[in-house]
Parts: C-alpha cells; structure tokens; sequence
C-alpha cells in the first residue's frame, strides 16, 4: 500500500524547470530552507527534460539576463571545454556554439545542461537548504481561505504521497498545474479584444485554443538503415493536411512562413560540410531554419577531433511535429495522455516520413540512415522525456502584460511599458505557433520589455507565486515572455521575493502595495544580478 510522508518548509517549489531551479537557488541563498520536487528524470524542463535549444534574444552575450542564468550558460560552455576534445578554434571561442544551430547562440545536448544545473544546486543540497524530491507531481492541495497551506505530491513510480506544507508555494510547473488545484484564479486560450484590448485577439474568448505542444528527438545520420517500426498513427499523419498548410500535407518540407504565412520550402541535408565557425545565431537577422539540419543542431561534427563524432546530431522541434489536434489544459487525465500520445504519434510519423519518403536533392527519396539518438534523450525510445509546453494556464494577475505593452506597432519607438515595479528584462518576438483552435501563426514585432512584480502574483492568493510561464501573460504576449532566460528570470524573482517576504513577516501583495518594499527587493535584486532595465544597444524585432 502506498506510503504517504509529511514535510514541512520555508518554500515549496513545484516544477523544477529553469523557473523553478532559478528560484530553489535565490530562496536557498537567502537562508530559506526549499522543498524543490520534479516529476521527469531530469531536472531543467524546456532546457533539458523538454530538449529545446535556448531560445534567446540577440544580445544576451553582453546584457539582458540574470547573473545566475549566465552562470548556468558559462557552466554549459565549461563543460565542453573541460571534458571535450574540441578542436582549437572551437575552444577558442568565447562564444562557444557546440552545435553551431542557427536557433540559438548556445545550442548543445540536453545532458549537459542536467550536469550544470545539478552542480548550481550541490551546494544548497550539501548544506541542507534544498530538498529535491524527484519523480512526483502534484495531485491536491489544502487552502485556508486565500493563503495555501500544503500541497499533496505523487510518485510517478509508485504511488507513494508527499504532503508538503510552506509558508510560500511556487508554482514552477510547465502548465500552471497548482492553480486549479489550490483554487488559484487563471485563464487558459485567448482572452477576448474586449477583456484585453489587443489589435491581434478574437473577438469572443476562446479559452480551449492553446498553442501547440511538442515531443522534441535527436537523430544523427549513420550508414545502414535505422528506419523504425511503422508507427500506428502513420497512416493519419502522413495524410493529414491542417487549414494553415494551405493544402500541403503536414509531414513534408513545407510549413507556412511565421511572418508572411505564405508557404515556404525548407531543405533538409544532413551532415553538409558548412563551416560551423560561420555560423551567426540571431533570428533577428535571419531566422536560420533554411536548412532543418542545421536549424537547431546541438552537436556539429567539425567542431570536435577527427573521429570522435561520426557526424552531426540534430534536434527535430519543427513545424511538422506541432501538436495541435486538441488542447491538453483542463480535460481529464486519460484525455490528456491519449492526446500527448497521439503526439509522440506525429513525432515518430515525421521520423518515418523522413526515413521512408521524404524527397532528397539527389532526386531520390527517404533518409533510412536517420538514427534516433535516445541517450541524447535520457530514454528508451528516443523521444523527449516531457513534452514541449508552448503555452500554459496563466494567473489572473494583479498586473496582466497585454500585446499593447510590448508590440512595436503600436509602442513604436516609445518602447515597450516601463513599469516602476520591475523585477527583470526579456526580448523575443511574439511568436505563436499554430493552436487548437484552427490558427494559424501569429508573428508581432515586439520592442526589448521589463518584467513587472505584479505579473507573479495572483489577484487573490496570498501566498502562491507564479514562477514559469504561468505569469500574467496573454495567450498573445504569451508567445515572447515564453523563452527560456525570461522563465529563469520570473523563478528567480519568485524565490527572492518569497525568502524577502519570510524575513520580513509581509505577503507578497504587501511588497507590491508600498514602494519603499518594491525599491528595497528591486536593490537586493540588482545586487544578485538581476537585471531591472534594458541598457543601450538593443532594438525592436
């Protein structure tokens, strides 16, 4: 019979993502003893467990994100010069881009990553601060009026229950999953024009379209035929043609252009021999996913010594394994679980189609030496460990970030909102991918943006503080407060404002009501390197 455990902390953290190592680490370092649970083998989330290459803003070498998450970029650096035989030029690099993707300025293998962020916690872990408790997931919680007293978590493996009670909870999950569980006020989908007033969102809620979800795997290309079994779902998928594809079928080198939405071609080759020093990640300049090969490689061939790759790997996370049949948010578990299958279903499709049938340039068709890379995954079949969660329930916070806040149509050379309460900076576009709803992208130029406090808290609980996607976001500014060195930032600032709030016997709506509060944890903030505004250099894209 399974066995149920009560612990008590300072700070629970639910989701140990980049959001909720970030902000394990700043509670922990104020002296606040943290309760951090996890419910996929690996620690990390869209970094790691997800395998999504970072998805960040032109200047993020020089300015832009938080001390602790350059660390955690400089750790990953640091491992490939320290343990891997790269070639002179690579380690010679500053700028080090182990996959030299055209995605990211830092494209490397999701184990990496795990080994960083497991180093940052060691010390916390060592001294007691930090208790990981790995394989759970949150099933219930227990509230007192507005303040929540416990959260119940489940083993993934046996069964087995952890109550946890806190003083402060954050919510660091992929999909806000404490907020239904403990009562907490949140929207999923689009808001309607008229709650939010943004140029871009539909008339009407719709509060079932989410954006889509994905299951990430890496393939390198080897002799003989590694083609898989034929998946069950192929022969859906292979014919399968969404409104956005124009009449094009979804598993193919066609997918509509983000921007123009017209529908482009993309070219697959893999291995191509390109100088991987050459390659300049910046989306702002060119969105580098002409080559699919090459668009989020996590490890290139030519930066290693001879032999010690037989060629590069490269991560699928493509408009062809957009999962947007049925949302997932808010429908019962074993609805839930079919539809993240049918998911694994189209990954594996696209892997099949590209083995069996895809066109190559030498006029023939499929690639049967594509190989699954499944320790590169941390699994057995290939596939990510977690699905890749675009979008999640959002709170219903005191401060909602809407499109007319950071689009650069309507902000122009204003830029984005200031806000006297900020507590961090990001850039990205709005990016949305295809939803469940029939759309499809939906591009905005935005302008560099601050994070303000007030998008961390709840309108009514007191003591639960968003520390993941689940911020006061839109489903439309959703699609740029998304990435991952903003969601480092928001836990970040969730577990210093918790242990802030600790110290000083106030709720966090307090700090947020009386300036002189906001100043003193702004200070403590900047102090730790977080931070608060943009500086010069940066502009709209």
């Amino acid at each position: 019979m399974p066995t149920t455990t009560d612990v008590t902390t300072d700070v629970l953290v639910v989701g140990a993502g980049l959001g909720g190592v970030a902000a394990a680490l700043a509670a922990a370092d104020r002296g606040a003893r943290v309760v951090l649970t996890e419910e996929h083998p690996w620690i990390g989330g869209q970094l790691t467990s997800q395998a999504v290459p970072p998805d960040e803003h032109p200047w993020v070498e020089t300015q832009g994100v938080t001390r602790r998450y350059r660390a955690l970029r400089d750790g990953i650096r640091e491992v490939y010069r320290r343990d891997y035989p790269l070639t002179a030029a690579a380690r010679g690099r500053d700028d080090l881009n182990p996959g030299a993707g055209w995605v990211s300025k830092l494209c490397h293998e999701p184990r990496v990553a795990v080994n960083v962020l497991e180093r940052m916690l060691l010390p916390g872990r060592v001294s007691g601060r930090i208790t990981l408790v790995e394989r759970v997931r949150p099933v219930a919680a227990e509230t007192d009026g507005d303040t929540v007293r416990a959260v119940t978590l489940e083993s993934v493996l046996d069964g087995s229950r952890t109550t946890v009670t806190a003083g402060y909870v954050l919510d660091a999950t992929e999909t806000g999953e404490l907020l239904p569980l403990t009562g907490t006020e949140y929207v999923t989908g689009f808001e309607s024009q008229a709650a939010t007033g943004e140029p871009s969102a539909p008339a009407e809620a719709q509060p079932d379209n989410v954006q889509a979800l994905s299951v990430c795997f890496a393939v390198e290309h080897a002799d003989g035929d590694h083609t898989i079994e034929r998946p069950d779902r192929y022969d859906f998928w292979s014919s399968y043609r969404p409104g956005p594809w124009n009449g094009e079928r979804m598993l193919s080198w066609h997918a509509p252009n983000p921007r123009t939405l017209a529908m482009d071609v993309r070219s697959f080759t893999p291995d191509p021999g390109d100088d991987a020093g050459a390659v300049v990640a910046d989306q702002s300049r060119n969105p580098g996913d002409g080559n699919l090969w090459t668009f989020r490689r996590i490890m290139a061939r030519d930066q290693f010594a001879p032999g010690f790759l037989a060629g590069d790997v490269c991560l699928v996370n493509w408009p062809s394994i957009d999962y947007f049949l049925a949302p997932v948010l808010d429908v019962p578990r074993d609805v839930e679980l079919a539809r993240i299958e049918d998911a694994r279903q189209l990954s594996l499709s696209m892997l099949y189609w590209m083995q069996t049938e895809a066109p190559r340039t030498d006029g023939g068709t499929g690639f049967p030496g594509l190989r699954l890379r499944p320790d590169v995954m941390g699994t057995a079949d290939g596939l990510a460990q977690a699905v890749y969660h675009r979008e999640s329930r959002r709170i219903r916070a005191v401060t909602t970030v809407t499109e007319n806040d950071v689009s650069y149509a309507v902000r122009g050379d204003r830029g984005a909102t200031r806000y006297d309460d900020s507590v961090g900076v990001g850039m990205y576009r709005i990016d949305l991918h295809p939803s469940t709803g029939g759309d499809t992208y939906i591009d905005v130029p935005s302008t560099p943006f601050e994070i303000p406090l007030g998008a961390l808290l709840p309108e009514r609980t007191t003591n639960l503080l968003a520390a993941n996607k689940n911020i006061g976001t839109t489903h439309i500014t959703n699609g740029c407060y998304r990435l991952h060195p903003v969601e480092w930032n928001v836990g970040e600032v969730a577990g210093h404002l918790a242990a802030f709030c600790a110290e000083r016997g106030v709720r966090p709506h307090d700090v947020h009501a009386k300036p002189d509060l906001v100043t003193e944890l702004q200070s403590e903030l900047t102090a730790a390197g977080v931070q608060l505004r943009w500086g010069p250099g940066v502009h709209p894209y």
